[in-house]
């Protein structure tokens, strides 16, 4: 590992979390399904006392709960998320494959899948589809193996068609909420940062013949543009600064683990004839980025950010190495281990943030 950082896989691999040994097993040292060690680490995930605990907390989409923003980790896709990033799968509780079908039961006539929500506190929730409720629904069916499900195949087939031509270049935009007239943040001709991460996320999961837009590794090209311009074109409320470098616990919303986990599953960016040099660059400087805010010299997350209502898992915690931020960063790193070398030569004391200041990393700590 060229990272600037000692190597935590043994540690991972001898931690007391099941889910950190899941991640590491599957996802750092791409052991198959089958192998024993991951066969066993997956049993343990289930049997964890927190599992259950996220389990539980499983809402009933029908029931129209308004569980706030996207950014939430109580939005039910994001918690679905959170559960397929442990090792859970659908078979392991049938709560989980009760949320899917009743997400399947809210789409609208387009081919868009719905949430029910506020358009401002104190307002009354209603059904609709914001790219941003259909994008994430979507991504926790086709992670659930749903994609040939003819309603999932519709909302792909919309997800595809959605793409349009903005200011930044092809991408999703915000559209209107169709019953409230809501859109999202950002002048109207702006792409969406959220959102194309999301569709990206779901179309790098649901493989050919899975309806695709033309011009996907484009779409890819106008996310990882936000970054490099950063200085000038900043997105309205999506800033590249230091909360955007630094994980938040779980990871629901745009930041550099985010656009590394959704972009590193385009490795033409990066390799071959498609790809660009200048994207190249940008990717080892958010690796960089990653890897400072984040890691510790001794290679583990130190959460420096979190959600309320997890403080019973190490990613709750922001005074010791959590196991499962520790694998889930070195997973997001992995599939840009080409670009380790050039990642750790970064000096990301000299990047700028899209308010034009240094940033300042965390220190490092043994």
């Amino acid at each position: 590992m060229a990272l600037g950082v000692a190597d935590p896989r043994r540690w991972l691999l001898g931690c007391a979390e099941p889910a950190a040994q899941w991640v590491t097993l599957t996802a750092v040292l791409d052991r198959p399904a089958d192998d024993p060690e991951v066969v066993a680490a997956h049993q343990a995930v289930v049997a964890d006392s927190g599992t259950r605990e996220l389990l539980d907390r499983l809402p009933d989409w029908t029931a129209g709960d308004d569980l706030g923003g996207h950014s939430s980790p109580r939005f039910a896709p994001n918690l679905l998320n959170l559960l397929f990033d442990l090792g859970v799968t659908p078979t392991d509780d049938p709560r989980i494959d009760r949320l899917l079908d009743q997400m399947l039961d809210h789409q609208d006539g387009g081919g868009r899948f719905e949430a029910y929500a506020a358009r401002r506190a104190g307002e009354a929730p209603v059904w609709g589809a914001l790219l941003c409720d259909s994008h994430a629904v979507l991504d926790v069916l086709v992670r659930a193996g749903r994609t040939a499900h003819p309603k999932v195949q519709a909302g792909l087939q919309r997800l595809a068609a959605d793409v349009t031509q903005t200011a930044q270049g092809p991408a999703w935009p915000c559209r209107p909420h169709p019953v409230t007239g809501f859109r999202g943040p950002g002048r109207r001709n702006d792409f969406c940062p959220q959102v194309t991460l999301e569709g990206l996320r779901v179309l790098a999961r649901a493989q050919p013949p899975s309806p695709r837009p033309e011009e996907l590794l484009a779409v890819a090209r106008v996310a990882l543009r936000a970054w490099r311009m950063r200085a000038t074109e900043k997105p309205y409320m999506f800033g590249h600064g230091k909360g955007f470098k630094t994980a938040k616990w779980p990871p629901t919303w745009y930041g550099a683990y985010a656009v590394l986990d959704a972009l590193g599953r385009y490795p033409a960016l990066w390799r071959g004839g498609q790809a660009d040099p200048a994207d190249r660059v940008a990717l080892a400087d958010l690796s960089a980025c990653l890897v400072r805010y984040n890691l510790s010299v001794d290679g583990t997350v130190t959460p420096g950010s979190t959600f309320q209502g997890f403080a019973s898992f190490s990613f709750g915690q922001k005074r010791t190495a959590s196991g499962f931020a520790t694998a889930r960063v070195l997973a997001v790193l992995h599939r840009l281990d080409e670009l380790a070398a050039e990642a750790a030569a970064v000096d990301v004391s000299a990047l700028g943030s899209s308010k034009g200041g240094t940033g300042t990393a965390r220190p490092p700590v043994c």
